[in-house]
């Protein structure tokens, strides 16, 4: 079954959280666990990016509630699920205890 992943400009309640965070990015890691890739990346919502080294990452099973659907179409689909693929491969990697291959640039889209 394909994992769920939805587009920026999505707005969500995470488990456990009193403010909502809009999707601003995908398979972020951070120094304080290099190995883990999250699934999204966001910041608080109305507010946005207040700062630019404040932002918060996230995995599709933390989310509580989706408040809004981000814009859909062909080219972010497309972009979705090069995404999907990545974050399996990455999960599959982390397994067998290899060093992450995820590449930011195996991302572009066409």
């Amino acid at each position: 079954m394909k994992k769920e992943i939805l587009p920026l400009g999505s707005v969500v309640l995470l488990n456990g959280g009193t403010k909502k965070v809009m999707i601003i990015g995908y398979c972020m890691k951070t120094p304080e666990k290099p190995n883990k890739m999250y699934d999204y990346c966001g910041c608080i919502f109305p507010e946005g990016v207040l700062r630019s080294d404040v932002t918060c990452v996230f995995d599709h099973e933390q989310i509580k509630e989706v408040c809004f659907c981000g814009f859909k179409n062909d080219e972010a689909n497309n972009f979705i699920n090069k995404v999907i693929k990545l974050t399996e491969q990455e999960k599959k990697n982390n397994q067998h205890k290899e060093e992450p291959r995820f590449q930011i640039e195996s991302l572009e889209t066409e």
